[in-house]
């Protein structure tokens, strides 16, 4: 499982983030606090409090090239 900061603060960048992890077979959830939902559920990332940061969760250690390409969403 590979873990990183994502800052998803807007209605476009949540909606790009979905189409994105969409594409790819892996489980992945995100985590805001003590609430888990799916990545891919665009109605579960926006009933979480996008104003911090959230942990995406990728459940598969071979998963660098979404990674790279959630560059623009990661939170340093």
């Amino acid at each position: 499982m590979k873990s990183v900061r994502l800052l998803l603060n807007t209605t476009d960048s949540v909606k790009s983030f979905v189409n994105l992890i969409s594409s790819y077979d892996y489980d992945a959830d995100i985590r805001s606090g003590r609430y888990v939902v799916d990545a891919k559920s665009i109605l579960g990332i926006f009933s979480l409090d996008l104003n911090r940061p959230v942990v995406l969760e990728v459940y598969d250690d071979n998963c660098d090239e979404l990674l790279s390409k959630l560059s623009p969403y990661m939170q340093k």
